[in-house]
């Protein structure tokens, strides 16, 4: 008899602020996608709070009066966990702690966690595990309340270092460690990739959770891991596909997110280079998502840090079989027709139009328009591929030629 096992989730609060940069909307969003990865990590939400600020207080985040309802709050319910939608300083962790007296994370940390979580191969574990060294090196103070017993006096005095100093050493010599051990392994992918010889390489780019893995799954025919969740991708999975009889490499990279901290991007920037080796780029857009023209500007800002911004890019819109538009009463006068009023159809004739041959509309789970996204892939690859070796051309004929 299978045993029925009840999975408990963690509670949490989420808490965030609207200020002149970031307006009710956008708190709102962020907060949707805050919960999404609370959700990920294993947590549930039970309650958001906002609060409208010109900046956020520099000691406790939020005011002192919402600060209270939150602690009424979670005494009342019993919550573990306190999750704010910004980095916070070591300082405001520590007075937000005090208050509280729960648990107290910020994206920077949820994001860290899930990615534990997440993380398979050796090489991913160790980039994570440099990530949370740096980001836990300045907040070392506040994590040990065995320190407050250290005090001057009769037989504290003479040589040696305090608690806090031998923490912050074994730290930073962790941090060393970590480095060179990811220089070591940087050098064995380097060899890796070059071993690959001339094949033309696809890289699949695009926001965490839009359908990069479901459509290398698709297209390669193996078994790479997805899942309806944030960061279901870690690591680079890359495959050997043959379209009509044209072999190239496609490789699953990790997916993006707005307000990704700057210690994930520069321990991530390895996994980075299939990108920024990759010969075309299909930037892969989830078109159901009501904010996915934020999504490809927060994609293309990463993509120019890591200078691959130039390269040739197919965008690819996914889930089109989740794309559901708001209905338009065209015989009201007065209300206006947004983005959200616009059905596929005239979405399409949107800038999009201008991309051309550029833009596909597909959807990776049902299999909608494959051919298409095939064909297109093959003229790219085909062409990239002759200009490497001119006198196969003939063994690579137009796609639609042969009908196979």
């Amino acid at each position: 008899m299978i045993e029925n096992k009840d999975i408990t989730l963690e509670k949490a609060v989420l808490i965030g602020v609207i200020t002149k940069d970031q307006d009710e909307d956008k708190s709102k969003e962020y907060l949707d996608e805050l919960e999404f990865l609370t959700y990920t990590a294993g947590g549930e939400v039970v309650k958001r709070f906002t609060q409208k600020m010109e900046i956020p207080n520099p000691k406790t985040f939020i005011g002192t009066g919402k600060m209270n309802d939150v602690q009424k709050f979670i005494e009342e319910n019993e919550v573990g966990t306190a999750i704010f939608d910004d980095e916070l300083s070591p300082a405001q962790e520590r007075n937000i702690s005090k208050i509280l007296n729960c648990k107290v994370l910020d994206r920077t940390n949820l994001i860290l966690d899930i990615f534990a979580q997440r993380a398979q191969t050796s090489y991913a574990r160790t980039q994570v595990e440099l990530a949370q060294c740096e980001y836990l090196l300045p907040r070392l103070k506040g994590m040990w309340t065995h320190l407050e017993r250290q005090k001057g006096g009769i037989g504290m005095r003479g040589p040696g270092e305090t608690e806090i100093e031998t923490d912050r050493r074994i730290v930073r010599d962790k941090i060393s460690l970590l480095k060179s051990k990811i220089k070591k392994i940087d050098k064995q992918m380097a060899i890796q990739r070059g071993n690959r010889g001339k094949m033309v390489r696809v890289a699949l780019v695009g926001y965490t959770n839009v359908g990069k893995s479901t459509l290398m799954n698709v297209v390669s025919k193996s078994q790479v891991f997805a899942e309806n969740k944030l960061f279901a991708t870690l690591d680079t999975t890359v495959r050997k596909v043959v379209v009509k009889n044209l072999p190239f490499l496609m490789s699953d990279t990790v997916g993006f997110i707005r307000k990704l901290p700057t210690q994930l991007v520069e321990s991530f920037k390895s996994t980075l280079d299939e990108v920024r080796e990759a010969d075309l780029l299909l930037h892969i857009v989830d078109i159901s998502h009501p904010n996915f023209e934020e999504h490809i500007e927060s994609v293309n800002k990463i993509l120019g840090e890591i200078d691959s911004s130039d390269k040739p890019t197919i965008m690819v819109f996914n889930k089109i079989d989740a794309y559901r538009h708001e209905p338009f009463d065209e015989t009201d006068l007065i209300a206006e027709k947004t983005k959200a009023n616009y059905t596929l159809e005239e979405l399409k004739n949107t800038w999009m139009s201008q991309l051309g041959g550029n833009a596909l509309f597909i959807s990776a789970l049902n299999k909608e328009n494959l051919e298409e996204f095939r064909k297109r892939v093959y003229d790219e690859v085909r062409k990239i591929h002759i200009t490497r070796f001119p006198y196969n051309e003939f063994l690579y004929p137009d796609y639609n030629e042969n009908e196979v």
